[in-house]
Parts: structure tokens; sequence; C-alpha cells
């Protein structure tokens, strides 16, 4: 009998895959103006917990300063993070804008809450280095 294994939470199985897949994430407000306070903060985290959760992804770490924030999404591999980012960026946009309309117009962010641009990061369980040595360490069929 093998010996039993504590499941790992970041790792999820479906009928025809196992993954583990992260990505951090940077959104930038427009001009990096300094929009955001702690409840505004707040909000939207909670904002972006929800699509994520209409995406079936999981916002599992969240924070920001006054120009930015930062998100840790584990996501499926059907899930096109691109999509997922223009959901996230463009529905917090929308609540946002509506619920702190004085707060942001007084900041002058436009018409656009968000830069256009972001970071994307993938996470990994083990450094490139270490992936790298790995793959070149297989033995090849000859």
């Amino acid at each position: 009998m093998p010996p039993h294994r504590e499941p790992n939470p970041d790792i999820h199985t479906g009928r025809h895959v196992t993954h583990s897949l992260h990505a951090h994430l940077v959104f930038v407000t427009r001009c990096h103006r300094d929009v955001f306070d702690d409840d505004i903060l707040k909000r939207c985290e909670e904002i972006m917990r929800e699509v994520c959760a209409g995406f079936e992804t999981e916002l599992r770490e969240f924070n920001g300063e006054a120009d930015h924030v930062h998100l840790l999404v584990h996501y499926p591999p059907k899930i096109a993070l691109s999509r997922l980012i223009n959901s996230l960026k463009g529905v917090s946009s929308r609540y946002l804008r509506a619920e702190y309309t004085s707060h942001i117009n007084r900041i002058g962010t436009g018409s656009v809450f968000w830069s256009r641009s972001y970071f994307a990061g993938s996470r990994g369980d083990a450094p490139l280095t270490v992936i790298r040595q790995y793959i070149e360490g297989q033995k090849r069929l000859t």
C-alpha cells in the first residue's frame, strides 16, 4: 500500500488535467493618479473577488497602494488570462467610478480609471533555473 500523502491545496485535478496555475497581476490607475484609500481598496477587492468567482478562479491575495493594486490569482487552464484581466479591470472600473464618483472626479482620471497596460507574471513552484536543469536532465530516447 502506497504511503498516504496530504493533498496539496494548490494542485487541482480535472478529468484530463492536473494544474497549479497562479498569476501575479498588477493594475495601475490612469496616469498613476492616487485614487485608492483604504475604503476604496476594500471595495475594489470585493469586486475583484466576485469577478474571479464568476470565472471559476480564486483571488488568493489582494493589496495595493494609492495608485495600483496587486492580485495573486489561482486559475484553471480553461481560462484565458487576458479575458479575466479585461473583466477585472472593466467591472472594477464601472463599479468604482459609479460608487465613488465625486472622489474619482476630484482626482481627475477622466473617463478612464485604469491604465491600458498591466503586469502579469506567472508563479511557479520552482525557480526557472531549476526547471531548466530538470528539463535538460531528461533522458532523450535515441
